[in-house]
């Protein structure tokens, strides 16, 4: 007759182990104006355009990051080794803000370390080309994510100045700032700025250009040679959109 086997012993069940809880880092202060203008004294013998240069390296590492925890540790990193990275502020600014105030403060900063950052030779001898100088290019970033902050926040002369003062800086407009401006402006129905726009970038074939150029044209002559001429324009630009 087969003998049946011993039961199996009863394993204990594991004590959890209880592990301390780790303390929580405090995020470092974000730099305001006060920090940028002490960073820029102390280096007045040294080198800032170096710390900076740093920086933005993090800032093009937390573009790619793929998680929030990695870019905002990046963040900080760059802020740490310059608070003038004006991107720093950008990125904060959309991963961070939780009220458009908020927002709007931090692109503030962005603003404030770009202006620091370029120095005041940069809006004299740069302008008309602003975009064309790489390091103009955080502190253009920065203000049209303050323009648009501050459109959210119904501050709508403020933006405009902001998108006006940008295409002056930079008319050959790589941001696409005259399409916001343009928009702004049929918005508050302020249809004569908005012509003078219009003309100012006359060659632009984009759907989103000839549209507006089309609507421009009905709202002056109504249903007129000129306006179905303007809307055969835009009709060859894309023809989908109608659609």
């Amino acid at each position: 007759m087969p003998r049946s086997k011993p039961p199996r012993k009863r394993k204990r069940a594991a004590t959890p182990v209880r592990r301390k809880p780790q303390a929580q880092s405090t995020p470092a202060p974000i730099p305001d104006r006060r920090a940028m203008e002490r960073f820029l004294g102390g280096l007045a013998g040294g080198r800032p355009e170096e710390a900076l240069r740093a920086a933005q390296e993090f800032m093009y590492d937390a573009w790619e990051a793929p998680t929030k925890r990695q870019r905002l540790a990046l963040v900080r990193k760059a802020l740490k080794r310059s608070p003038l990275c004006a991107d720093a502020y950008v990125l904060l600014a959309e991963e961070t803000a939780g009220s458009v105030a908020d927002a709007i403060d931090l692109y503030r900063r962005g603003v404030e370390a770009g202006e620091l950052a370029v120095g005041p030779e940069a809006f004299e001898d740069d302008v008309g080309h602003f975009w064309g100088v790489l390091d103009t290019r955080p502190y253009m970033r920065a203000r049209s994510g303050l323009a648009q902050a501050l459109w959210l926040a119904e501050e709508r002369e403020d933006t405009i100045a902001h998108y006006r003062d940008m295409l002056r800086l930079n008319p050959n407009d790589n941001q696409g700032i005259r399409y916001l401006l343009a928009a702004g402006w049929q918005e508050m129905e302020r249809y004569d700025e908005l012509d003078v726009l219009l003309e100012e970038y006359a060659g632009d074939g984009t759907a989103a250009w000839t549209y507006t150029q089309a609507l421009a044209a009905f709202r002056d002559s109504g249903d007129s040679a000129r306006s179905r001429r303007v809307l055969a324009t835009a009709l060859k630009s894309n023809r989908h959109v109608p659609a």
